[in-house]
């Protein structure tokens, strides 16, 4: 594996195996990796001949400063990972080199997505996913784009950005890996303790609960029986909607249409997000 730290040399790297037609994928983390990152570098692997990683924790997407200052960081395990799986390429740059002195920050067109759910309770936040992912992908000029379903959302947000400045990327949005026990993976959960670890499956259990009764039971009595579930675990409920695959609220139930699930809560000082497609009219998952 090859690891550039300064996106210039990437940049005249990338140009010279692009006279050879060659395919890159490439994958975006923060960090912190876990097998759900690894999942998509394998996916990567398997569709390209080139592979890219980048390690970048973004100060542009935290609206808690304390968050970012909290964000777990295991950079020599992540490189352990990354070359025992086969990636090809990792990007580690600094915060100048993402967002150096000349540059221009945008206002990025994201329409409700950003007044509704994480954009909603996260002020700023796709701004500034927006902001990085757009930079990177000038970098590392990719085929495919690698997302993980467990940020919904944000794979929403960032396919419009791709659409509307027209960036000749394909994007790829891979299922949600879990633990054994359910929990989706992330990297937050290394900040849970053993008692939150624990408590956090029911996040997951909520969303199967919603999946066995979506047809069951009124939305208003399903989301109140999910939201007193997780409070009494000692979660800080944010949103547990029920949404359309657009993540337009729905009010009423059909088998005919896709339905998705989605939860925000925080135990202790972790705040976790997941979701769930609970009744799929496309039958792709």
């Amino acid at each position: 594996m090859i690891l550039f730290k300064r996106p210039d040399d990437l940049v005249d790297f990338i140009q010279k195996k692009r006279k050879s037609l060659i395919k890159i994928g490439f994958v975006p983390t923060m960090g912190a990796l876990h097998q759900g990152h690894i999942s998509l570098i394998e996916k990567s692997k398997s569709e390209n001949d080139i592979t890219i990683c980048s390690i970048f924790i973004n100060p542009t997407q935290f609206n808690n400063p304390s968050d970012f200052e909290k964000y777990p960081v295991s950079i020599e395990t992540d490189i352990e990972q990354l070359e025992l799986n086969g990636c090809d390429i990792l990007l580690m740059p600094s915060v100048t080199d993402i967002y150096p002195e000349n540059f221009q920050k945008s206002n990025f067109e994201l329409g409700y997505l950003e007044t509704i759910l994480e954009g909603k309770h996260r002020t700023g936040h796709f701004q500034g996913v927006c902001m990085v992912v757009n930079r990177l992908l000038e970098i590392v000029n990719c085929d495919i784009l690698y997302l993980g379903q467990k940020d919904y959302q944000q794979c929403m947000v960032i396919k419009k950005m791709v659409l509307d400045l027209k960036i000749p990327v394909k994007i790829e949005i891979m299922p949600t890996l879990r633990e054994a026990n359910g929990l989706a993976m992330s990297s937050r959960n290394q900040r849970l303790n053993e008692t939150e670890k624990a408590n956090a499956l029911s996040i997951y259990e909520v969303l199967k609960f919603l999946k066995a009764n979506i047809f069951e039971i009124s939305l208003t009595a399903l989301k109140e029986a999910c939201f007193l579930k997780l409070a009494t675990k000692g979660f800080k409920v944010d949103y547990i909607e029920i949404t359309d695959e657009l993540l337009n609220p729905i009010d009423t139930t059909q088998r005919n249409q896709t339905i998705v699930a989605m939860v925000a809560a925080t135990i202790g000082e972790v705040r976790l997000i997941d979701n769930m497609i609970i009744n799929n009219a496309n039958n792709s998952e």
